[in-house]
């Protein structure tokens, strides 16, 4: 067991190590800059763009709790947009996670299935200067397996403040949900969720950026934290533009027993620029 986790370890870093030597490669290049690559990666930045994307953000997290569990989560989310009026826009984000799982509720176990989604719509006035977005969150008990998901339908308000100027978005991405259906015999759902970020991009569609997670679970009374610095860029296969970044993922805070020891992102973002 311990030789396959080294071996998954080393994997998982030489694809990094190999990442980083392409981005910076990537970045460099001079010869061939592309203004629409960098506003393509400042619109990506920006949660209540008006543009669809499929980003598939895979997670793997290990040493988690007494067992040292291994966690692998990969989060389906697509961004929809809808053209409201000329100054209104609605963006429709959904998370569908699929989760696999040993050791995590306990010694030899192992758990594999969807869990809950989370479904967020935000009112996007246009603006240029301050770009802020409102709306609900819900959280849609779709789980497959008891011990993946909540069995609680909630909702809350979600919201957005950022600022960005060409190559830099900074800002924060909020939401608050309960509980308000579901089974009666399940813990009660309160949870708030936030993620500050900032990003700087370069002509190329590459970027750097660093980002802050934190969800206090107040009927847990549990608060996690990372720290998750990222590097990114953007490219075409084929005709199809996508955009791949990876991000170390640094615990900082939250109890022994939820908290890894330390993790990895890697997202692939399928994007379709406006014609």
């Amino acid at each position: 067991m311990k030789s396959i986790r080294s071996y998954n370890i080393i994997t998982f870093w030489f694809g990094i190590f190999c990442f980083i030597l392409t981005f910076y490669a990537y970045a460099q290049d001079e010869a061939k800059p592309s203004a629409s690559a960098q506003e393509l990666a400042d619109k990506l930045a920006n949660p209540v763009a008006s543009l669809i994307s499929l980003p598939l953000q895979n997670n793997l997290n290990y040493g988690i709790g007494p067992y040292n569990g291994v966690k692998y989560t990969i989060n389906v989310q697509p961004v929809i947009p809808f053209k409201l009026t000329d100054n209104l826009n609605l963006i429709t984000r959904y998370v569908i996670p699929v989760i696999d799982q040993r050791n995590i509720t306990g010694l030899n176990t192992h758990e594999f299935g969807l869990s809950d989604a989370t479904v967020t719509a935000f009112f996007a006035p246009k603006s240029k200067k301050l770009i802020y977005g409102i709306g609900p969150a819900f959280l849609v008990p779709t789980a497959t397996e008891k011990l993946l998901g909540t069995e609680k339908f909630g909702v809350g308000p979600s919201a957005l403040i950022m600022h960005q100027s060409k190559g830099l978005s900074v800002g924060f991405i909020a939401n608050q949900i309960w509980s308000v259906a579901g089974n009666e015999d399940r813990v009660d759902f309160n949870q708030f969720y936030t993620q500050i970020f900032l990003s700087h991009s370069y002509k190329s569609g590459a970027s750097l950026g660093l980002n802050a997670e934190i969800t206090q679970n107040w009927e847990g009374k549990t608060t996690l934290v990372s720290l998750n610095p990222s590097i990114g860029g953007i490219t075409k296969l084929g005709n199809q533009v996508v955009q791949f970044s990876v991000q170390p993922l640094i615990p900082v805070v939250g109890p022994q027993s939820i908290k890894p020891d330390w993790g990895l992102r890697a997202i692939v973002a399928f994007v379709f620029p406006e014609s």
